[in-house]
């Protein structure tokens, strides 16, 4: 489950930290900096892929225009490293609230492709599942 050098594993959950902390400060330059230039962010439960730095930046910033407040919050569970690629697995909870006051509680998983860059972890590919969506 844990493989690899433990600094690269390390800077791999920093980086998905850094992710979760910029969903919080609706912050897309930061949300974007953990993403590799030609990153894809896979969303099966909607059928799509969305492939580049600009287009994963577009997407997350329409999705988050739809709330006035994104908790998000990640867990590693598996972090697998080989040279300057690495697997990872995050188990995530996300408590939102719409524009309009609703709330809405996701609990999903992030399936990861990471690569090493210029000595920085990114994400080469990010595959999300919700496990469950809750309205209330």
């Amino acid at each position: 489950m844990y493989t690899g050098p433990v600094e690269d594993r390390l800077a791999i959950r920093e980086r998905i930290e850094t992710y979760s902390h910029a969903v919080f400060l609706h912050d897309a330059d930061l949300w974007i900096s953990n993403w590799a230039e030609d990153g894809v962010w896979h969303l099966p439960s909607i059928g799509i892929d969305i492939s580049g730095r600009a287009n994963i930046r577009a997407a997350w910033e329409q999705a988050m225009s739809a709330y006035s407040m994104a908790g998000f919050f990640a867990v590693p569970g598996a972090i697998e490293v080989s040279g300057d690629t690495a697997t990872a697995r995050s188990y995530t909870q996300e408590i939102l609230v719409t524009t309009d006051g609703a709330l809405r509680k996701i609990v999903g998983a992030y399936d990861d492709a990471l690569v090493k860059r210029d000595g920085a972890w990114l994400f080469a590919r990010r595959s999300y599942n919700v496990l469950h969506d809750e309205k209330a």
